[in-house]
């Protein structure tokens, strides 16, 4: 993990994040927490995650979700030489690209 963001203040927030309970009180915090735009990029992002992990073409991820060339890119630079953050999610969830 990168040491840059290692701190007090993002253990708040993900211990914050661990105790959501259910899908809508993850609408109000994240509401709270977040702008639009930045909910938005997030889920785009796992989105193209999972649709990269289905072997979706770049043509077929951006087309569906938006997301530039270069965002696709580096999604996929994270699932191929991240800290497996995303594999660890997809693992645990029944993953089904919305």
């Amino acid at each position: 993990m990168n040491k840059k963001i290692r701190n007090e203040a993002v253990d708040f927030l993900f211990d914050a994040i661990l105790c959501l309970k259910n899908r809508e009180e993850c609408y109000l915090f994240f509401d709270d927490l977040c702008t639009v735009n930045e909910l938005l990029s997030m889920s785009q992002r796992f989105e193209v995650a999972s649709m990269l992990e289905d072997h979706k073409t770049y043509l077929e991820i951006a087309e569906k979700t938006g997301a530039s060339t270069a965002t696709i890119s580096r999604v996929n630079r994270s699932l191929n030489y991240g800290n497996d953050g995303y594999d660890i999610v997809f693992g645990r969830m029944d993953k089904k690209t919305p």
